[in-house]
């Protein structure tokens, strides 16, 4: 009998295969429900799954797989019994120039993952999505296809070394604790969704602009390529029919090299290849060639349905309607010959590739030399994903830490390998899927929110740097003095509320900090953005509670204000700032805007305070902060209400958004 998963979590789902795998699963199996998971890295796009936004089977969670804590949580509230685990660094070229990170996500990611499956006990299918790469370079003499078990396992490069050690994993966890799995091992995938650093849609980008074509080597590099329909498709024959512990080759049936891909490319756009074909430095080390013999899926009934020309035709059309900045954000740093990773440099030699060594070039590296340089911690987080894009669209150059912040000796490490002018520090610990969460946790929360910061700063300072630190105004309470209506908390103002754990470290630790005049502390309080699907917005979770309290307070967007951040950075502002925007808005304004603009059918109860206290491990603040020195540093910024409806209600009125995930509303 063919397998029947009920709750399904897709790891990655936002990147390329994984999205058409959730989109496939979600439409064709209604009784399913598809749970995605995708901490958005920069090749990965939310947009992907914009089709599915209307869906009840779907869902979509921003996180990190590395997150044991987060993946627990999933695992256990979503009563999940099947694993498809796509999340991944993928791209060979990034692998040489960061290989550390292909560590950290495609083993450690793994390992967390495989971890909470043992604890929880209840999975019943794990698919892991593996690479043919894990076998190594083929042979053009031999001939010989790789099957599935008969075959050795010889990567050649550190991501396909990652690969095959997550696949260790896997098996091990079969063997040991019982897990039921299966492996995949695909060829090259090609279609819509793919990050413009592979090769294929970067080849029909830089045509379409009218830029060089670079190949490595001699092009003659030897590959199968599948469209993602069909691979998408492999996957849902291997998840329902395939066996316990089977691992299966997904492959294309014929083999082209990387220059005649190039070619055809350029056929279909009536270009000629010659012309804008060029031939650049070969990676470290490039195999020539990957052949893997298909059999045991064939068996299962699968076959191949895309032609290579219908699908290169449905490609082309994708990216000449979606391949713009629009959709992807900035492009620059993947259309590079040899990419590395988006924006995530290992160092700064990726500038090598356009600098040259005339006049110009040398007034360039002048300029480089002054540059500010922008050491971002909080990669995997909400706002440390905001700063990314933003300096990624802005020209900044950046990196992402590494370090645990209360590892005084990494952090050092990242400080050496980048050399900062600016630190934005957006990591700290805020609870899963809230603050109550905090309260039996104290260590780590200690860890991160006080050790953490203190030993950023401190260290920052030694070397003299600016930071930028995302604090919480959650550190206030109304009071006689600071009524409902009445003034609102300077930033001078002594912390009068401790009621959680949370806001106890944020209070203390902002006190610390005052002795340091390198720091810019910007208090954020009720954060939210435009992404009305996010589990993190204010609005996301006031609009799925069963009941709300109403009562006003500052509140923060992030599409408004973060770039004030980036100026503030810039500026070296010094201090402390209540980061929200000016005035106070109720909850229950908040959600009349919701059901005006987005939702007419939605409809919401209230509750007490008293009444919500009984439910909560830890008291919440209530609070309005001054906005006087936020307005005198932006004189520009929009009251509350104004910013919610221009930055978050009016595109969501366009596109027709809806707060997604719980039982509240129209989803």
């Amino acid at each position: 009998m063919p397998y029947e998963p009920k709750n399904v979590l897709i790891t990655g789902g936002a990147g390329f295969i994984a999205s058409h795998v959730a989109i496939l699963f979600a439409k064709k199996y209604p009784h399913c429900k598809v749970i995605v998971l995708d901490k958005l890295d920069y090749c990965a796009n939310v947009k992907h799954l914009s089709e599915l936004s209307h869906l009840l089977n779907f869902k979509f969670i921003m996180g990190d797989i590395q997150s044991a804590d987060l993946v627990s949580y999933i695992l256990r509230n979503e009563n999940i019994d099947t694993i498809m685990h796509f999340a991944a660094q993928t791209h060979v070229d990034n692998s040489f120039g960061n290989s550390f990170a292909f560590t950290e996500n495609n083993i450690l990611g793994t390992h967390v993952l495989l971890e909470s499956c043992k604890t929880l006990g209840t999975i019943k299918r794990f698919l892991h999505v593996s690479t043919d790469e894990v076998y190594g370079e083929s042979s053009y003499e031999l001939n010989a296809s790789n099957t599935e078990h008969a075959s050795l396992l010889e990567p050649t490069n550190p991501y396909s070394a990652t690969k095959a050690g997550a696949e260790m994993l896997v098996m091990a966890y079969g063997r040991s604790y019982d897990l039921p799995y299966l492996i995949t091992r695909g060829n090259n995938v090609y279609g819509p969704h793919q990050f413009p650093e592979k090769a294929i849609p970067k080849f029909i980008m830089l045509a379409k602009r009218g830029l060089q074509i670079p190949l490595h080597g001699d092009g003659m590099a030897t590959r199968s390529y599948m469209h993602v329909a069909d691979a998408a498709s492999a996957f849902d024959s291997i998840l329902h029919h395939g066996e316990d512990r089977g691992v299966y080759n997904i492959g294309a049936q014929e083999e082209r090299t990387v220059r005649s891909v190039a070619e055809d490319i350029c056929s279909e756009l009536k270009l000629n290849a010659d012309d804008i074909v060029t031939y650049v430095k070969d990676r470290q080390f490039n195999d020539r060639r990957y052949f893997i013999d298909c059999s045991k899926l064939l068996a299962l009934g699968w076959k191949q349905e895309k032609s290579w020309e219908d699908g290169l035709r449905e490609t082309i059309a994708w990216y000449e309607k979606n391949g713009e900045n629009d959709y992807w954000g900035n492009l620059s740093a993947a259309l590079v010959a040899h990419p590395t990773g988006g924006h995530v440099t290992a160092s700064p030699n990726v500038f090598e590739e356009i600098a040259g060594s005339t006049a110009e070039g040398k007034a360039d590296d002048a300029a480089e030399a002054n540059r500010p340089v922008f050491l971002i911690y909080g990669r995997t987080g909400w706002i440390g994903g905001m700063l990314g894009r933003l300096l990624e669209e802005q020209g900044h150059k950046y990196y992402y830490g590494a370090a645990r912040l209360y590892d005084r000796k990494a952090v050092e490490d990242d400080i050496a390998r980048c050399k900062p002018t600016h630190i934005l520090n957006a990591a700290g610990i805020t609870g899963r899927p809230n603050v109550d969460w905090c309260e039996s946790h104290k260590k780590e929360t200690v860890q991160t929110n006080v050790t953490g910061i203190l030993t950023l700063v401190d260290l920052a300072d030694e070397n003299g740097i600016h930071v930028t630190n995302f604090a919480t105004g959650c550190i206030y309470s109304y009071d006689e003095k600071h009524p409902i209506g009445g003034p609102g908390f300077t930033e001078d103002d002594a912390p009068n509320f401790g009621g959680s754990f949370y806001s106890h470290t944020k209070g203390m630790v902002e006190d610390l900090l005052k002795n340091y005049d390198n720091l810019l502390q910007l208090r954020l309080r009720m954060p939210i953005d435009h992404r009305l699907d996010n589990p993190r917005n204010f609005i996301f979770k006031i609009a799925n509670y069963d009941c709300v309290v109403d009562v006003p307070n500052s509140m923060t967007v992030l599409d408004e204000l973060v770039p004030y951040a980036i100026d503030g950075a810039l500026r070296k502002l010094t201090g402390i700032y209540n980061f929200t925007n000016p005035g106070a808005i109720s909850h229950n304004e908040v959600l009349q805007l919701y059901k005006d603009y987005c939702s007419p059918n939605y409809t919401w109860k209230n509750f007490s305070l008293e009444e919500q206290d009984k439910i909560l491990a830890a008291p919440r603040s209530n609070n309005e902060l001054c906005d006087k020195k936020i307005k005198s540093a932006w004189p520009q910024i929009l009251n509350i209400k104004d910013s919610l409806i221009k930055y978050v209600f009016e595109p969501n009125k366009q596109s027709g958004g809806k707060v997604r995930g719980g039982v509240k509303g129209e989803c």
